[in-house]
């Protein structure tokens, strides 16, 4: 059994996902946890290294700890682009080692490099070298028909080499041809114990679980055998979710704020975020989860989706969809204000 006080920081996590985890949805997470582990969607090399940094690297102190993900194969260019988090801020580089996508197949990086462990224990090595902030790295247990487990030991076995002392595992295969990027996040079998096994081979390294967590409950039992746990969608989707993280996981005396505090918060963060420009609707898309399964959940969702209306930048855009909430059957008045507060 893990000791429950050990690798405290990544004890939970929220996950790296493409088009969702960017700096608006991390502010609102972070919201619901004080001390949730936060990590960006990919940036690849060449978007820091030949794009504009700032709007890849920029976040708000209050989103911390975060880690800064990297999508690439280049020793010297991840080096680089792991020096550029480390100066903007970020507790952590990781490298994606587990994207099955074809777009990222093409750069030669994310879960092909699996294929590769050399190649990433250079990378990794690069990546030390330039930054004192941890290198960690995320993967998948196998790639394509590569499903047994020595083929993952080996694989951490060599990328420690590189000097990474932290690894995220997605305990599904990737599989690089014939599934879409949302099936190889549903289709290949879970395997938790490789990433039991792994943690038991290599004790003195961190070992954080993920692939389709869904509960607090759950993320409590695969904290008895690794150090972390990893939550995907289902942080993104119920929200919520993540507002007992403190109390479970890191401060028994901890008070879980309510959604109606939560929505206070990012209603004054949208509003300092219009005055620099920002589209209303880029903040409001994440947090339409916010009342999930509560009464009135669905016009709430229909309100702050609503183009039209978003448009206007009109703040006013919460009250319609409080209202929503408001618009119970009678007779379920007062059931549903104890649920929602």
């Amino acid at each position: 059994m893990t000791d429950f006080n050990a690798h405290r920081a990544r004890r939970i996590c929220v996950a790296p996902m493409m088009d969702w985890t960017d700096r608006h949805c991390r502010y609102f997470h972070r919201q619901l946890s004080r001390h949730v582990y936060l990590y960006t969607e990919m940036v690849t090399t060449g978007a820091l290294l030949f794009g504009d940094v700032a709007r890849h690297l920029s976040f708000t102190p209050q989103e911390a700890p975060i880690a800064l993900q990297l999508g690439g194969s280049e020793p010297d260019e991840l080096a680089r682009c792991a020096k550029l988090a480390e100066q903007w801020g970020y507790d952590e580089v990781n490298l994606n080692c587990g994207c099955p996508s074809e777009r990222v197949q093409r750069g030669a990086f994310g879960a092909c490099l699996m294929k590769e462990a050399t190649l990433v224990a250079d990378c990794v090595k690069a990546m030390c070298d330039a930054v004192a902030v941890p290198v960690t790295v995320k993967h998948r247990i196998g790639v394509d028909a590569i499903d047994d487990y020595g083929f993952v030991r080996d694989f951490v076995g060599t990328v420690a080499q590189g000097g990474c002392r932290v690894f995220i595992v997605h305990a599904r295969n990737a599989i690089l041809k014939g599934l879409s990027p949302k099936e190889n996040r549903e289709i290949p079998p879970l395997k938790y114990d490789y990433a039991y096994r792994l943690k038991r081979d290599f004790p003195e390294f961190e070992i954080v679980i993920n692939g389709g967590i869904k509960t607090l409950d759950e993320a409590h039992e695969h904290l008895h055998h690794v150090d972390g746990v990893m939550i995907g969608r289902e942080a993104y989707h119920n929200p919520f979710l993540l507002a007992d993280v403190d109390r479970r996981f890191y401060e028994p005396s901890a008070l879980a704020r309510t959604r109606g505090e939560v929505e206070q918060a990012m209603i004054e963060y949208i509003g300092a975020e219009q005055a620099r420009g920002t589209y209303i609707g880029a903040v409001t898309r994440h947090m339409l989860g916010l009342y999930r399964d509560q009464p009135g959940a669905r016009g709430w969702r229909r309100v702050l989706s609503d183009h039209r209306k978003l448009a206007t930048g009109d703040s006013r855009i919460f009250d319609e969809a409080r209202a929503m909430l408001n618009a119970r059957p009678a007779g379920h008045d007062h059931m549903a204000k104890a649920h929602v507060e």
